[in-house]
């Protein structure tokens, strides 16, 4: 199957310090990706590299064929990426915001406001999308920040942390969104260092620790060569090993 994602030998230097390593893996159409580590481990900075914000200092990566440094602007209209930083537009409301950003992406008319009215219905937002967005809570702007991501239908969907500071409702519904992305044949990447929602999941993970992968595959593949009960297990058991 050809990879919609492909990151080759990726490394990212600021100032002589490698955050990224040489870095390489591969994604799917149809699959979650875990791309596991702790705070500090390089997953942000790899995921905004991939997402053009960043330039890497050698290597590259592609998106559905699409170089990141040749073709950035191809890539973008192929991504949606959520951040750690939620930001909306207070004095709009949640519609407001959603058609904002989809007439950017160059959506209008009955393509945007079906489109709107889809994802408040996956996101379970029906009940709030019309109320002023200053007024949500963080799950409610949470869910919003990923309606945003995601409302020009990209083929790749990167998210950071999306369940960070949510209460266990709106997790469920972030996790279950991530599922039905997976069904509907997306390629979707899931930066976290929450080893027991990854190991729910995901189909497959690598492991990131001081910008290197310390491991690539799927969990059972993981667990059994490390005999380890969980993922959790599995991340302690190579963290300390690597050290």
């Amino acid at each position: 199957m050809q990879p919609i994602l492909s990151v080759k030998n990726l490394t990212k230097e600021f100032k002589g310090f490698k955050a990224v390593d040489n870095v390489s893996f591969e994604v799917g159409e149809g699959e979650i990706f875990g791309l596991l580590g702790p705070n500090g481990a390089g997953k942000t900075t790899i995921i905004r590299v991939i997402a053009t914000v960043l330039a890497p200092t050698s290597g590259t990566a592609e998106i559905l064929g699409f170089d990141i440094v040749k073709q950035p602007e191809e890539v973008r209209k192929n991504i949606g990426v959520l951040t750690t930083d939620i930001g909306v537009y207070e004095r709009f409301s949640g519609r407001e915001n959603l058609r904002y950003f989809g007439e950017l992406y160059g959506l209008s008319g009955d393509n945007l406001e079906n489109r709107i009215n889809e994802l408040a219905k996956l996101l379970d937002m029906k009940d709030f999308i019309d109320r002023k967005s200053g007024k949500y809570s963080t799950g409610m702007k949470q869910k919003l920040a990923i309606a945003r991501s995601v409302i020009h239908d990209p083929k790749v969907l990167i998210f950071d942390e999306p369940t960070s500071g949510l209460d266990v409702l709106a997790s469920q519904t972030v996790r279950n969104f991530m599922l039905n992305s997976k069904e509907s044949g997306k390629c979707v990447v899931f930066s976290t260092h929450q080893m027991r929602d990854a190991e729910k999941l995901c189909d497959r993970v690598v492991i990131i620790h001081k910008g290197k992968i310390i491991a690539n595959d799927k969990v059972e593949v993981l667990k059994s060569k490390n005999n380890a009960i969980d993922l959790e297990d599995v991340f302690m058991k190579l963290v300390k090993s690597s050290f």
